[in-house]
């Protein structure tokens, strides 16, 4: 995957003034799109989108220092339809506008080039399960909410304590399958999705197809494979650094990537300070 994602570096390179043609990279490397982009977002703290948009700019800014005349021309080179459109990534990576760089050089935000090395030295045990589930069904009650990549989410906190406590039993009556009790489950999020973007929250559980769910939101998962990590510790910040090491340790050295499908987490002890969770993660060969 490493190798994979350096190649994914060099295309950007040779496609800055161009279509990324992730899709076909991800074919040609034995993988799909959607668990490329998930890990370089992960590995490299930022979507290949946002990188992407960064690297362009930055050469962008270096035409505007050496004299470019023509803005529009820079703009179509770096795949922008307008002037208006350029200027609002511009201005969104560097903080000024071109206008001004053109005028006095700067200051500019540049981008360095990417290169992924990782030692995958298996210090640290995971404790991971893989499950095979028929077609899962999550029912409960949902709510767009932007994603928060470190801390607590207000929004989630708001949303959950919204919902009246005699929902809560209504939901642990209905659930009849595994994974069991409550689940916080995060769906419809891209897989290269930046901090703010919105996606669906859902505080629910799992039931089988046979139970009556009445007005309650509901998402439906195919059947698959679920690597299931254990996480313990101080919360929120044990589970961040799992989510971050399924990233670094785990996928690189295992015969598993991710497929389309929300994340789930189950909960199975949990207070203010500390948590012990299961982190539900879909998954395929």
């Amino acid at each position: 995957m490493i190798g994979t994602l350096n190649t994914l570096v060099e295309l950007v390179e040779t496609e800055l003034t161009g279509e990324v043609d992730v899709a076909r990279l991800a074919r040609e490397h034995g993988t799909t799109e959607y668990h490329l982009r998930r890990m370089f977002s992960a590995l490299a703290g930022m979507p290949l989108s946002e990188y992407l948009r960064r690297r362009r700019m930055t050469l962008a800014a270096a035409d505007l220092v050496a004299g470019a005349p023509d803005l529009l021309e820079v703009a179509v080179r770096y795949g922008y339809g307008s002037t208006e459109a350029f200027g609002r990534a511009f201005r969104a990576v560097h903080g000024t506008a071109p206008a001004d760089v053109r005028r006095s050089g700067g200051p500019l935000r540049t981008q360095p080039t990417l290169r992924f090395r990782l030692s995958v030295e298996g210090s640290v045990p995971m404790d991971v399960t893989i499950n095979d589930m028929p077609e899962l069904r999550l029912v409960g009650h949902a709510a767009k909410v932007p994603l928060i990549y470190e801390g607590t989410n207000p929004h989630i906190q708001a949303h959950v304590a919204s919902i009246a406590p005699e929902e809560h039993q209504r939901l642990k009556a209905l659930n009849d399958t595994d994974p069991r009790g409550i689940l916080a489950v995060t769906a419809d999020q891209e897989p290269d999705a930046v901090e703010g973007s919105m996606l669906t929250y859902l505080h629910g559980v799992a039931v089988s197809s046979t139970v009556e769910v009445g007005d309650l939101d509901t998402i439906t998962v195919p059947a698959g494979s679920w690597a299931v990590f254990a996480s313990r510790g101080p919360h929120p910040e044990a589970l961040q650094k799992l989510w971050a090491a399924t990233a670094t340790d785990w996928f690189p050295s295992n015969p598993w990537r991710l497929r389309p499908g929300p994340s789930v987490l189950r909960y199975l002890e949990l207070t203010e300070t500390y948590a012990s969770c299961e982190l539900w993660m879909p998954v395929e060969q």
